[in-house]
């Protein structure tokens, strides 16, 4: 699902609300949740699952192509977590496989 997607599927559910209202609302939700990730603080969304930053630590990597040493620079990136409740959703739901086509 992309956003425009979610932004859609959104709007049929709460036909109250305009799509473009729905739109400046997951706009401002994803933007509050960078900015809180931008300061360092971890989100929790219950059921969900949790957001949160990591620091990596600088180190030397090779380049695959040429074998060369590279130093790879310390980096903060962000980290994501997926809860109990949403794994069991989805290790519960029965989703055919798109490779499937049922003629086997």
């Amino acid at each position: 699902m992309t956003k425009s997607g979610l932004i859609e599927r959104v709007a049929e559910l709460t036909s109250h609300i305009s799509k473009k209202d729905t739109e400046i609302v997951v706009n401002r939700i994803f933007d509050s949740m960078t900015d809180a990730l931008r300061r360092g603080e971890r989100i929790e969304i219950r059921g969900f699952g949790s957001f949160q930053v990591k620091q990596r630590d600088a180190r030397e990597g090779r380049n695959p192509k040429t074998g060369e040493e590279v130093h790879i620079p310390a980096k903060r990136a962000p980290f994501f977590k997926v809860g109990k409740e949403l794994k069991e959703l989805v290790d519960a739901s029965e989703v055919e496989s798109p490779s499937h086509n049922g003629n086997d």
